[in-house]
């Protein structure tokens, strides 16, 4: 949500903190609201002039500077900038060969710049329009000029800056943006709202379990309300719309990923992957890609994507070099990019009927870490970052993938092989401590009998390890606070004689038991410690994931007792 400015000064004042940031690289339009590169006005080179409302930086001012736009007009949040703005930048921009306008199909937009260019010819200066029309949800393919602009703007943009900084004259830079705009197509879906400046709620909402296919820049209706997908069904509903809309070409494709404000670019890279393969697989070759924010919407939750089909001219000025404030690059080399595939197994829920008593006990906690994932992942949002479950399933998954792997080793072996796996894939602090359980454990079981005294010996050395390697103590609520009532429970039960199975699982009983009367501690270790008051009243996560994990472990050793 949109926090900071408000409405009445928004357009001054983010120009005015923007070009004091980068006033190496562009100056005000004097008494405008508009953007020059810091050597515009150039004799003898034609201006391309963007522009259009503002909320959907880097454009239209971002993208000012050598190889790209010569100046930026900018209207208010979402509202084209007037004729007299569009005009005033023009003219400071003109440098003798001509304007070329390029701007979204928007009425307003049209209005205002159609004036200023009217204007312009009246006192002799000559210009072209380009109105860029890529987005495939906003009409017909027969009908292409009740189309509007959306991400493809950035596309255009950046093929006729390169054509006018190459020096070809106002038809030529013309004629190259026509090209762009004619093999460029679009496809977005939102899955949030924007709030405009000085507002308290969003322009609109997105049902939490949905999605808006089609959806514009400015907040318009989708054409089409759908369940929330996952990035590869993302992904395919984003292709599956480009591709019948694609002209022809020699296969060549340049291809655009555009988070629309508040999307993250690890996730739009989740997508691409998806993406790429698609496109790959219906015969079109990505020569160039680009995956970030281009042209937003304020803070919007989504993403869209953009495909330029290319020939041998629209290859050389697309990857041509560019200088702004934010968009950089020294130049492409537009060759094919292998997909790039990781095979990690330790991210794959492990298949099969594992046979080592091993693999079922930590089989039969996977599937307890599975299950209870989502409150694990609710537990540690309360004070932290709200990871831990995930963190638990991708660690459990490999310590069963390497538990199997390890089949016809030793104990100690397979739990060192799982302790090791267990922290490589779950990472963080949580990830290391269980590693050591499980491998220290192991150690202790270098034996040739497994008794209830040897395994409760086990335990006692692991625990040891456990509290060198994290420093904590009892009543700090972190896992020791289960850990180590189990470890006494385990204990109590060997000296009494119990056998393993009914000694583990009244151990297990004890941890269960303090996992839940950790809510009433609070913590005084890691990051929880910083908002350690809110925490109170919920259990820590860490003692809950321990206590899954050895109640399942006694419920299977049952079973195998049996």
């Amino acid at each position: 949500m949109t926090t900071l400015g408000t409405a009445e000064t928004f357009k001054r004042d983010w120009l005015d903190g923007f070009v004091t940031a980068y006033g190496r690289e562009v100056r005000k339009v004097p008494d405008a609201y508009g953007v020059l590169g810091r050597n515009v006005p150039r004799q003898g080179k034609v201006a391309v002039i963007i522009g259009g409302g503002c909320g959907h930086y880097p454009a239209f001012a971002g993208l000012v500077g050598p190889g790209l736009a010569d100046a930026a007009v900018v209207g208010d949040v979402f509202t084209s900038p007037s004729a007299e703005q569009v005009y005033r930048t023009a003219r400071a921009a003109e440098g003798g060969a001509g304007v070329l306008f390029a701007y979204g199909n928007y009425a307003g937009d049209v209005l205002h710049f159609g004036l200023a260019a009217r204007r312009l010819a009246a006192e002799g200066i000559e210009s072209r329009t380009i109105l860029i029309t890529d987005d495939i949800a906003s009409g017909p393919a027969d009908a292409p000029e009740k189309r509007r602009g959306v991400a493809g703007d950035f596309i255009v943009f950046k093929v006729a800056g390169a054509a006018a900084e190459r020096g070809d004259d106002l038809d030529a830079v013309y004629a190259a943006a026509v090209k762009a705009n004619a093999n460029t197509r679009t496809f977005g879906v939102a899955f949030g709202g924007c709030t405009l400046p000085g507002a308290d709620q969003p322009l609109f909402t997105v049902g939490e379990s949905e999605m808006e296919l089609g959806l514009g820049i400015h907040g318009e209706p989708g054409v089409r309300t759908v369940g929330r997908l996952g990035a590869a069904e993302l992904a395919d509903e984003l292709v599956d719309g480009l591709l019948p809309e694609l002209p022809r070409g020699d296969g060549r494709v340049a291809v655009l990923v555009n988070g629309l404000g508040r999307t993250k670019y690890e996730e739009m890279f989740v997508t691409y992957t998806r993406i790429h393969e698609r496109l790959t697989a219906a015969g079109l070759t990505p020569v160039h890609t680009e995956v970030g924010e281009f042209v937003t919407s304020l803070d919007m939750a989504g993403v869209s994507l953009s495909v330029l089909v290319l020939d041998d001219e629209l290859a050389e000025l697309y990857g041509a070099p560019c200088d702004t404030p934010g968009y950089r690059s020294g130049g492409a080399i537009l060759e094919p990019v292998e997909l790039s595939s990781t095979v990690d197994k330790q991210l794959d829920r492990p298949e099969g009927a594992g046979v080592e008593v091993v693999d079922r006990l930590l089989t039969a906690a996977m599937r307890s870490i599975e299950e209870n994932e989502p409150e694990l992942g609710r537990l540690d949002a309360v004070a932290a970052d709200g990871d831990h479950g995930l963190g638990m399933t991708r660690g459990m998954r490999a310590a069963v993938s390497a538990a199997r792997a390890a089949a016809g080793s030793s104990v100690a072996d397979t739990l060192l092989a799982a302790g090791t796996a267990l922290a490589d894939a779950a990472g963080g602090a949580s990830g290391a401590l269980y590693g050591v359980l499980l491998a220290e454990t192991g150690a202790g079981l270098r034996v040739d009998e497994i008794t209830t005294a040897v395994v409760a010996d086990a335990v006692d050395g692991a625990v040891r390890a456990f509290t060198e390697l994290g420093k904590a103590e009892l009543g700090e609520k972190t896992m020791l606070d289960a850990i180590e009532p189990f470890r006494q429970a385990l204990r109590k039960q060997a000296e009494a004689g119990a056998a393993l199975p009914d000694a583990w699982r009244k151990a297990a009983q004890a941890a269960t038991l303090a996992a839940e009367e950790t809510a009433n501690l609070v913590p005084a270790k890691g990051r929880a410690a910083r908002l350690a008051q809110r925490s109170k009243g919920h259990a820590d996560p860490g003692a809950t994931s321990f206590a899954l994990i050895v109640t399942a472990i006694g419920e299977a050793l049952s079973k195998e007792g049996n």
